[in-house]
């Protein structure tokens, strides 16, 4: 090999890009002058493309692979520079590397809530985010349209207007779903596609797509699911007519007891004053005798009202009599759960003292069956 054989090698321009910030969509091959050799080696990598631009004007677009730049690689260029008759001098170009890979985990959500008409909760306001995938499909028309001249441009400099175009389009669907908010969060993944292809003509116009979007949370305003819990909790209790009849029943229950300590109170106090008047300055004063009045009754014992749980579903308050006729009818077993005031937690019906003797009218099953 002769030395200038040697020289002519080692002087080979070779032009590629490697990117570690994750984040950067183009960036401009920077050399002095623009000034490129003809013959020099161009490296494009697996997600990346390579975009020329001569003196202006958008030239030559080369995908992943090892090229030499000359007239049999760079058919645009050759056409602009007129290189018909094997012009091998240096040629200034702009390159632009352009990164085609997805930029993934990008946030978007409404600034302000969205207006539609809920068909159970009428006219209400929403909030919604989640994230959102894009890459580049078209560098020649992303170059054109979105980065010009930049020499580094980075996602986030669309970011913004990407996310204002999800929006829009968000806003839009949801309001023309017509899918009710209770149900909004069991349709996340046909929304996010619904908003995902009204998008996808407007990105084009910018050479991007978006693989991916996806809806993470609705939310409704804090007044609405202020009302949405109590009617939860409305829906728990039950049948609100027996809800009623089981708080009467405690309310009862409460005042009985307060009357049977009061009256034992008045009897305390009237023992005391009797005993007063019995009681001389020098001890005991003989009374005569006379007829003893009859000691009060003691208060009536109060009666228990029970609660039945069976199938997720509370019924009550019912009298021991009516469980008693429960038991009669079958609709009342050893098993079935009950609760009453006082009593800690459900426990199974043969497990209270009170209910247990309502079971022994007919014999448990034999063993085995």
């Amino acid at each position: 090999m002769s030395v200038f054989n040697f020289l002519s090698g080692q002087f080979i321009d070779v032009i590629h890009w490697t990117d570690n910030t994750r984040d950067t969509m183009v960036w401009r091959f920077e050399r002095h002058g623009h000034e490129i050799k003809y013959g020099a080696k161009l490296t494009v990598r697996e997600g990346q493309a390579a975009v020329f631009v001569h003196e202006g004007q958008l030239a030559d677009v080369f995908t992943p692979g090892l090229y030499m730049l000359e007239t049999n690689n760079m058919p645009v260029m050759t056409t602009l520079q007129h290189w018909d008759h094997g012009f091998k001098s240096p040629f200034k170009s702009e390159i632009y590397f352009v990164n085609t890979t997805r930029f993934s985990n990008l946030k978007w959500g409404t600034k302000n809530p969205i207006m539609l008409r809920d068909p159970e909760f009428g006219p209400t306001r929403l909030r919604a985010f989640g994230t959102y995938t894009v890459r580049v499909t078209d560098p020649a028309v992303f170059l054109r349209e979105i980065v010009g001249t930049d020499g580094e441009f980075t996602m986030d400099e669309i970011s913004y207007q990407i996310r204002n175009i999800i929006v829009q389009e968000f806003s839009r669907a949801l309001a023309a779903s017509g899918i009710p908010a209770l149900d909004m969060a069991a349709n996340t993944g046909d929304l996010g596609k619904l908003v995902a292809e009204a998008i996808d003509p407007t990105l084009k116009n910018y050479g991007l797509s978006l693989p991916e979007l996806y809806v993470e949370n609705i939310s409704l305003p804090p007044a609405v699911e202020k009302a949405l819990d109590a009617r939860t909790s409305r829906g728990i209790a039950g049948n609100l007519d027996e809800h009623l009849k089981w708080k009467a029943a405690e309310a009862m229950a409460a005042e009985g007891s307060a009357a049977g300590q009061a009256m034992g109170m008045g009897m305390g106090a009237g023992l005391g004053m009797q005993m007063g008047h019995t009681m001389g300055p020098w001890g005991p004063v003989a009374q005569p005798q006379a007829a003893a009045a009859p000691p009060p009754p003691p208060p009536p014992p109060v009666e228990h009202v029970w609660h039945i749980a069976e199938n997720g579903q509370v019924s009550g308050p019912y009298s021991k009599a009516a469980m008693g006729r429960k038991v009669t009818d079958g609709t009342l077993t050893r098993a079935s759960m009950v609760w009453t005031q006082g009593q800690d937690g459900w426990m199974a019906a043969e497990d209270v003292t009170e209910l247990a003797h309502l079971f022994t009218v007919m014999p448990p099953p034999p063993p085995g069956t």
